[in-house]
């Protein structure tokens, strides 16, 4: 809707405004992670509506790109979700059938102007697996970001560093890069303190501002801020454990508050 387009339009460029005031460059994450075949029938949407929605989501960042004249560089990101709750692991699901589900959204993905895929709140390996492996087959670089429980492990019981080293290895490395998303720094910190390679490959974090567990979050009627000053220190001791990072954002409870503590704590501030 036109109502739509402007709130999102909105959202974005108060944190364009925020990238531009620390010199960094930006990430554009359309809000498409529902908008796949399954999750859009349940809403009564049909596959030529799912692809509508999606090529016109990238469109409307691609636009936002063009007119974003203080920040670069600008990425446009696609962005899928799990096939399943992203808090209840699908244990049964293989990487073939992951592949095969995933591949649609991707394929519509790869025809518009985004410059990659993301793929967010992932928690078994298999389906992480395939969906890099459809990326790669429609030609399109690939972000995998894992979520974890408040014991630092995938949601199907997978430790972290496993679950990125099995990923890396059943798709010879075909990820840009992995990410960590919707867990709260203090559920997943313990898992960083190693020196493994795997640390290397970690170049994101969209962490929750709450520290409420995913069963906790599922069953809350309200949302949980947190503290966005403290999840700012969080981020800066997270950039030390983190030899690669350089993608910063929120997750659940987050906004522009929180995005800001981040930069502040991790970036220079620009001189008018």
């Amino acid at each position: 809707t036109v109502e739509g387009r402007r709130t999102l339009r909105a959202y974005f460029e108060r944190h364009l405004a925020i990238a531009a005031d620390h010199g960094s460059g930006f990430l554009l994450e359309s809000p498409t992670w529902r908008a796949s075949r399954d999750w859009g029938a349940e809403l009564g949407h049909t596959p030529a509506d799912l692809e509508r929605l999606n090529r016109a989501a990238i469109a409307l960042l691609a636009e936002i790109r063009r007119e974003a004249e203080s920040v670069a560089p600008i990425v446009i990101s696609g962005n899928i979700g799990p096939l399943g709750d992203g808090y209840q692991p699908d244990t049964a699901m293989t990487a073939d059938e992951a592949q095969a589900f995933h591949a649609q959204q991707i394929g519509w993905f790869a025809e518009t102007e985004a410059d990659l895929v993301t793929a967010v709140t992932i928690c078994t390996v298999n389906e992480g697996v395939g969906i890099i492996r459809a990326a790669a087959a429609a030609g399109m670089p690939v972000v995998l970001s894992y979520t974890t429980e408040t014991d630092g492990r995938l949601p199907d019981g997978t430790p972290l560093g496993e679950a990125f080293e099995q990923t890396d290895m059943l798709t010879a490395g075909a990820a840009a890069y992995y990410m960590i998303n919707c867990a709260h720094p203090d559920h997943f910190r313990a898992a960083l303190e190693t020196d493994a390679a795997w640390l290397k490959r970690v170049w994101g974090v969209r962490a929750n501002a709450s520290r409420l567990s995913h069963a906790e979050l599922d069953e809350a009627v309200e949302l949980d801020a947190g503290n966005p000053a403290e999840l700012g220190r969080d981020y800066a001791q997270l950039k030390r454990m983190l030899p690669n990072l350089r993608v910063y954002g929120g997750c659940c409870g987050t906004d522009h508050r929180h995005i800001e503590a981040m930069a502040d704590c991790c970036f220079q501030h620009q001189s008018a």
